[in-house]
């Protein structure tokens, strides 16, 4: 019989773990007309965003630089490195996401914004994406192949690289799921990012962003409508108690405004790196 050595970390494929725990998760990806349905409103909730601002405070910008903006949606981020950088190359597999893009960047008289209708998955060259002096894929990781998207983001970036992943349950409430007599699974989130990125021999630098529990909706109908996005396929009884469970939730009603506080802050994982050049490897 063979000797068989005890397995260590070399052994473990977390390309694959990661597919696993993607397989086991409860919540549904999202495909390109569910974001075209969505893309208006999140393109409202998403405008002054506390999380563009704590993104945008931490990039190594430059007037100079060139910057390829990966599941890029309305333009969260797109819009505002536009006006600090030369030019922008924004990536989405949502037509609408990137039509309301090009209208606020023509709006705002920005001239130096590429848009490109594109998937993680799709080819990059034949898109013609380019290289660019920072890649940054923010909150769009939602991907089968980790690997695959890990080396093709770090292979169209010059200089940086800056990856927001979520560190669980982020963006999901779990007690939403109870309330509605679901069960949670988060599935995979930062920590095998990292590891994934270790097998790479990428050693990257990790900060933890957090952001606000508490909410603010218009009314309880715009509170309901962004607590269902987690979920597909609700029943009206389902409807029901997760309106009951958001009623809760309310810590301030006032005017026209609901704040509903969530069970746990959003936590987001910003890992980043400098591309090394050739003669620093030697």
């Amino acid at each position: 019989m063979p000797h068989r050595h005890p397995q260590t970390y070399a052994d473990i494929d977390w390309n694959r773990l990661w597919q696993n725990a993607r397989r086991q998760k409860s919540w549904t990806d999202k495909t390109a007309a569910d974001w075209d349905k969505k893309a208006q409103a999140f393109a409202d909730r998403n405008a002054d965003s506390p999380y563009a601002a704590l993104v945008l405070s931490r990039l190594p910008l430059d007037p100079s630089m060139t910057i390829l903006d990966i599941g890029a949606g309305p333009g969260t981020l797109t819009l505002p490195l536009a006006s600090r950088v030369a030019t922008v190359t924004a990536l989405d597999y949502s037509p609408q996401m990137l039509a309301i893009l090009q209208k606020q960047a023509q709006a705002s008289d920005l001239a130096n914004v590429r848009t490109i209708t594109c998937a993680w998955e799709d080819d990059w060259a034949a898109n013609a994406v380019g290289i660019h002096d920072l890649a940054i894929a923010s909150r769009s990781l939602g991907v089968e192949d980790l690997d695959g998207a890990l080396k093709k983001l770090n292979d169209h970036a010059k200089r940086f690289v800056f990856i927001t992943d979520r560190i669980a349950p982020t963006p999901f409430d779990p007690a939403a799921f109870r309330a509605i007599g679901r069960p949670f699974d988060s599935g995979p989130d930062y920590i095998y990012t990292l590891n994934a990125l270790y097998r790479l021999n990428i050693h990257p630098c990790v900060e933890i962003l957090q952001l606000e529990r508490d909410l603010v909706f218009a009314d309880m109908d715009e509170a309901l409508a962004s607590f269902a996005w987690m979920f597909s396929n609700l029943t009206a009884g389902e409807y029901q108690n997760l309106r009951r469970y958001l009623t809760t939730r309310i810590i301030r009603s006032e005017g026209d405004r609901v704040v509903i506080r969530r069970e746990f802050p959003p936590r987001w994982a910003m890992i980043w790196w400098k591309k090394m050049a050739e003669e620093e490897y030697m």
